[in-house]
């Protein structure tokens, strides 16, 4: 990360400083139609933009486009002999654009860069779009309506998307599965405060025309808020595991409190160690289960998600985190038995910082939710510099989109968290604890012999740890660690725990950590049967 004072950079011209913000907009879309594109000129833009008042487009589409439903809204469809790069038979790319309507209300400018990288901006034509039975008359629009958003398709498959960016400053991709699950986002601003959050938004894009049989697009986009502007530059490279190189400029128009820098978004509402919401006949419902972080002095950490009675906001602490993720780590069909939408295909998406990020922290917001069809979990990078006007904040960064994890730990893998009800089978409880059970796999266990000596190493914010054990977990090939958390009386903080397992003193495991809120008191039954 580096920060930059405004003063530090190259001075901006006084005129164009004067300029009003439509006057800005104004030269944007002449500048963007005269000279080559860059991300020097870009940066420039919301450097500009960032200097002037913020000023809303959201609602700002004719009232037929208000009110769609979700059915009619799928029947806004892309013509697909207009797609971008179609008639060139050497693009191993091709790119559609969103129709305006349902949640997406803001109106978004899309240009496309020729081989000289001018940049020729994409007009609305009824033309571009089969309406179906949606109800919607395309030729009453004006050309300069705009766009929701974009989707493009790789020379493998013209008729599934690898990547779409739509709603916000949100977008998606997926690896080999061709699944879409979690979400990525531009930028988060002031998540999980008591406030309501700000969600910037991309736009403007410019989408750069690929090379003949190159396998990398070229996306740049603007991005603007309240708070703060921004401009990026995405390189896009499908595959088994789709990468993506991002880099970003920030301009602050005011500090802000919680800046959130590569945030992801995701939805966890039942799993084999949360089930809260599990009224429904599937086994698990979740797109992802669970935080990864490598942090700067190399420790492997996995974080279960779960989806809490109240917002759970953690912070963990690093400095130069070298990567974070959110992850589906189970991908066992059994485990959730969904034949329509597929959790088991799930991607994964890995961040791995270029160059330093200095000290900051992972940040995890868990928000309670009772349908799956609701993102109730981000994740995202804080920096601990504080964040005020008139910085430049540069950002570099890699996204792995994919099943299959982009980063390995050498050491074994917690692949299982069960909770339930602590004590020991067949005596009467005389008091409340909870049961954690951890399977590990990978890594030295199965080179481990019949008689090595394997320690669980737990540690707990609060409360009490006892009958704890570290037994061999044959049918997966690795190791059962549990033990039983007795929770302080009458007390519903939060409780954090560590676990990893050691033999002779030496790692074996990533470092397993959880946080666990005790019910409370009148709610901690014991569960003994009649017969005890």
């Amino acid at each position: 990360m580096h920060i930059l004072p405004l003063k530090a950079i190259r001075p901006i011209r006084v005129v164009v400083i004067l300029l009003s913000l439509l006057q800005v907009s104004s030269v944007m879309a002449a500048k963007a139609e005269e000279a080559p594109f860059d991300l020097s000129r870009l940066k420039e833009m919301a450097r500009v933009k960032s200097l002037m008042p913020y000023e809303s487009n959201e609602g700002n589409i004719p009232k037929s486009l208000n009110n769609l439903s979700w059915d009619d809204y799928q029947q806004l469809r892309y013509n697909h002999d207009k797609a971008l790069w179609k008639r060139d038979k050497k693009s191993l790319f091709r790119a559609e654009l969103f129709h305006l309507g349902l949640f997406f209300k803001t109106p978004i400018h899309i240009y496309e860069l020729d081989a000289d990288k001018v940049a020729h901006e994409i007009k609305y034509s009824k033309s571009l779009f089969d309406y179906g039975k949606s109800g919607v008359k395309g030729g009453e629009f004006d050309k300069d309506l705009g766009f929701a958003g974009f989707r493009m398709q790789f020379h493998s498959d013209w008729t599934r998307d690898v990547v779409a960016f739509l709603g916000a400053s949100y977008f998606r991709a997926v690896g080999e599965e061709m699944q879409y699950g979690l979400s990525a986002r531009g930028l988060a601003i002031d998540t999980a405060l008591n406030r309501p959050e700000e969600f910037p938004t991309f736009t403007h894009f410019w989408l750069e025309k690929p090379s003949s049989n190159n396998d990398v697009a070229v996306v740049y986009a603007l991005l603007d808020s309240p708070s703060i502007t921004g401009a990026y530059r995405f390189e896009i490279q499908p595959g088994p595991s789709l990468h993506m190189r991002v880099d970003s400029a920030l301009y602050p128009r005011k500090s802000i409190e919680r800046l959130g820098v590569a945030p992801l978004t995701s939805m966890y509402m039942v799993g084999e160690n949360d089930r809260a919401a599990g009224w429904d006949w599937r086994p698990e419902i979740h797109d992802s289960d669970g935080l990864s972080i490598l942090t700067g002095q190399g420790e492997w950490i996995w974080r279960p998600l779960v989806n809490p009675k109240n917002l759970a906001f953690n912070a963990y602490a690093d400095n130069n985190v070298k990567g974070f993720g959110l992850i589906q780590r189970d991908r066992n069909f059994d485990h959730y038995q969904d034949d329509g939408v597929f959790y088991n295909k799930r991607p994964s998406v890995w961040i791995e910082p270029i160059g330093d990020w200095g000290k900051g922290s992972v940040q995890l917001v868990e928000i309670p939710t009772l349908d799956e069809t609701f993102d109730n979990i981000v994740a995202f990078w804080n920096p601990e510099t504080e964040v005020k006007a008139g910085q430049e904040l540069l950002f570099s960064y890699n996204l792995h989109w994919s099943g299959k994890p982009a980063k390995e730990t050498k050491y074994a893998k917690a692949v299982d968290t069960f909770t339930g009800i602590g004590g020991v089978v067949g005596q009467k409880r005389t008091y409340f604890s909870k049961r954690f059970v951890v399977d590990f796999k990978g890594g030295s266990l199965s080179m481990l012999s019949k008689d090595s000596e394997v320690t669980p190493v737990i540690t707990t914010s609060a409360g009490r740890v006892e009958l704890t054990s570290a037994r061999v977990q044959e049918y997966i090939g690795g190791y059962r660690a549990m033990f039983d958390l007795v929770p302080v009386d009458n007390d519903t903080t939060p409780i954090n725990l560590r676990l990893y397992l050691e033999s002779n003193g030496q790692p074996l495991t990533e470092t397993w950590v959880y946080q666990y809120t005790p019910p409370a008191q009148e709610d901690r039954h014991l569960q003994n049967p009649g017969h005890l």
